[in-house]
């Protein structure tokens, strides 16, 4: 997966480069900055020495030493004062400014901590929507497996706004399962058919039976390449819209029979702009549905008739609800 969010301690994350939070004399201090340079050992303060310090926005870039990762880039966040004084831009720069040295000393992986969003005082929300925006950005020109890692689930918060809409389409959608009875995946795919199938066109969009008896004998496969040639699409913008890589996308593209995980499904469902019944559709292909007794379904379902098929955001979402998020 190009992005993710994880949860750990990035002092140990195995990954071609880490990022440090660093304050601008770049000779360590606290909190995150503090931690890398204990890990990391006192080779690391020697080099950064002769640096001559980073100005914030900036980033520099050295080696791990004792870390599990090769290199360390050392990027200043902005103090946040209220909001007023550039420090979005500045922290766009952090970011922008660390993936190119990854890309200018051809890395694989690198590791980002929240950054500003501790001693500095950058509101978490606005910290991550900013780190997740500028990473989302990046990845669709380049390919990079991306941590942002965060101690604790703590860490990552929705705008109040955001999580109370998402919270009350849950409390009015969400159906209590029947203990005594639970269908199977199969079973559900086919209900959700078959209510397809004698509902009442009502809104713009909603699939045809001919168009589901058209496609029933469509593998998942056939139908995802056939929905990206219909919406005039390249499919290296599909997968890294699904925030899936090159090397899983050629698999899925060359087995007609690939049966994939229900969050990859789902991905590639983002990715396309699929609507409710559409995304249903490709599901079905796969031998899966979307549940009303589901909480990530129910998140899922917000998103697409929100028309908000951002998939950074949505896994944030998810990530904050303390359900899986969408993945390879």
């Amino acid at each position: 997966m190009p992005l993710e969010i994880i949860r750990n301690d990035i002092t140990k994350v195995k990954a071609d480069a880490i990022v440090n939070a660093a304050n601008s004399s770049l000779l360590g201090g606290g909190g995150v900055d503090g931690a890398i340079h204990l890990a990391a050992g006192p080779e690391l303060l020697e080099e950064c020495r002769g640096l001559g310090g980073c100005r914030v926005g900036e980033a520099k870039i050295t080696k791990g030493y004792n870390l599990p990762a090769k290199y360390v880039i050392h990027t200043v966040g902005p103090i946040w004062q209220g909001g007023n004084n550039n420090e979005e831009q500045l922290l766009i720069d952090c970011y922008k400014n660390s993936l190119e040295l990854a890309r200018e000393y051809q890395l694989e992986t690198i590791a980002f901590p929240l950054i500003s969003a501790g001693a500095y005082g950058y509101p978490k929300d606005k910290a991550l929507r900013t780190a997740i925006s500028v990473i989302g950005d990046f990845l669709l020109e380049n390919d990079m497996a991306i941590f942002i890692v965060v101690y604790d689930k703590n860490a990552v918060m929705l705008s109040e706004k955001l999580f109370k809409s998402i919270k009350e389409y849950i409390d009015d959608n969400y159906i209590d399962e029947q203990p005594k009875y639970r269908r199977n995946i199969y079973e559900e795919a086919q209900m959700h058919l078959m209510e397809d199938l004698y509902t009442p066109v009502k809104k713009q969009g909603k699939r045809s039976l001919d168009d589901i008896i058209n496609n029933l004998d469509e593998t998942f496969t056939e139908m995802l390449l056939r929905l990206i040639h219909e919406k005039s699409m390249k499919e290296s913008e599909v997968y890294k819209k699904a925030n899936v890589d090159r090397k899983h996308f050629s698999k899925i593209r060359n087995d007609v029979n690939y049966n994939p995980k229900k969050t990859t499904a789902l991905a590639f469902a983002i990715a396309l702009k699929l609507n409710l019944d559409e995304t249903k559709d490709l599901l079905l292909k796969a031998g899966y549905a979307l549940s009303r007794s589901n909480k990530f379904d129910l998140i899922i379902e917000y998103f697409i008739e929100s028309k908000n098929y951002d998939i950074f955001e949505i896994n944030e979402a998810l990530y904050a609800f303390h359900q899986k998020t969408l993945r390879e």
